[in-house]
């Protein structure tokens, strides 16, 4: 699983990257300081059941802070793209090929509207970020068709005489692109065209089928970064009114919180709406703090950050979390850690798609799984409830 950070140079991507990994990633205010993806691990935040269930937990895949568990997710970052990074300009082609496995894309847009198409600063309010997120989208749908068009021929070609089913050999030509047959048929839904009649589609119409499978096969979050800047609120509505999906977001203000938290200046968790003065601060990370109190925390409730993360696998890929133990009793593994696993499912995995998940040979041998709160028996077909404790039986 993966999460692409992506938008045009010098909006905050990197800072962004830093800001939910904690990482050194250089950033500077010129466009292309990224010209290496930066891979890194983010996570999501969950309530850990140790707080509902009264005990101490002692987590070996993830993290529990106060009662709120973090589960490790990947991320990458990677270079700005420009207008016309389809036809290889700038960093396009390597920015593109990089985003392939990527299963949801959070565009990274100057809500202030400073920047132009390049990434260049032009001043406050003067650049819609409504045209970088509609840029964007056409930048992927003009390289999927160029990649598309250049092996059309032989698609139509293998369907119309040889019998090939349209769907399945197209998810098989570009399973790399990250689709599936679920995917590439729901495209051809959706766009209304008539697969009967693949071989006469125009180009309209095959940029339309590439439309939908870019909405579906690389789902979007808005984040609207830059929000504290006054005229930000102006342009994050206009978003709203064209696009779902977007988040106010200041990952300046998120790095900073996370940067004095592991410092023990400041308390808070990633994701909170509020964070404590610990220690002792420089006056300008006081003034900071007051900026993030005030036009941050003030207009929006938090810095963004960590929603985008949650938006991304909950409420755009719809995962679950599920706990695996050995000892419903103690809701142990065989050690002893308490709630030792947290892993992120699919929303209709059954207690067998968890023993897979666990291990290869536990789904071979499995036979059955119990419910650790309720202690009864789960049906081996019934999709498992979020945030379920499971034990699974094995011959």
């Amino acid at each position: 699983m993966e999460i692409g950070i992506v938008g045009k140079p010098n909006v905050g991507k990197s800072t962004f990257f830093n800001a939910c990994t904690l990482a050194k990633v250089e950033v500077a205010s010129y466009p292309f300081t990224t010209i290496e993806p930066n891979r890194g691990v983010t996570y999501v935040r969950v309530p850990c059941p140790c707080r509902e269930l009264g005990v101490k937990c002692s987590p070996k895949n993830s993290m529990c802070i106060k009662g709120n568990r973090f589960i490790p997710v990947d991320i990458i970052d990677v270079a700005g793209l420009v207008p016309e990074a389809h036809s290889g300009r700038g960093l396009g082609n390597k920015f593109l090929d990089e985003l392939r496995q990527a299963k949801v894309l959070i565009h990274v847009v100057d809500a202030s509207g400073g920047t132009d198409f390049e990434g260049n600063f032009i001043g406050i309010g003067k650049h819609s970020p409504k045209n970088d997120v509609e840029f964007l989208e056409k930048e992927i749908e003009e390289w999927f068709f160029g990649i598309f068009e250049r092996n059309w021929e032989k698609i139509v070609r293998k369907c119309q005489y040889e019998g090939k089913d349209f769907v399945k050999y197209f998810a098989s030509l570009f399973a790399g692109l990250g689709f599936n047959e679920i995917i590439v048929a729901e495209a051809i839904r959706r766009s209304e065209l008539k697969l009967k009649e693949v071989h006469s589609w125009k180009e309209e119409e095959k940029k339309k089928f590439i439309g939908y499978l870019r909405k579906i096969s690389k789902p979007m979050i808005i984040a609207a970064n830059k929000s504290d800047v006054e005229i930000a609120s102006k342009f994050i509505e206009e978003l709203r009114r064209v696009r779902e999906n977007v988040i106010p977001v200041s990952a300046m203000g998120e790095y900073l919180l996370r940067k004095l938290a592991s410092e023990d200046k400041i308390e808070y968790i990633p994701g909170d709406r509020e964070f404590k003065i610990k220690g002792k601060l420089k006056e300008e990370e006081r003034k900071a703090l007051e900026i993030i109190k005030k036009k941050v925390f003030g207009r929006f409730g938090s810095t963004g950050v960590q929603e985008c993360i949650n938006k991304s696998i909950f409420g755009i890929l719809r995962k679950k979390v599920v706990y695996p133990v050995e000892d419903e009793n103690k809701f142990s593994d065989k050690q002893g850690n308490v709630l030792p696993d947290a892993f992120l499912m699919d929303w209709e995995a059954t207690p067998r798609d968890l023993a897979f998940k666990i291990h290869t040979e536990i789904g071979e041998n499995f036979i059955g799984a119990i419910d650790a709160r309720t202690k009864r028996k789960i049906p081996s077909d019934k999709p498992l409830e979020n945030g379920a404790i499971v034990k699974i039986l094995t011959r």
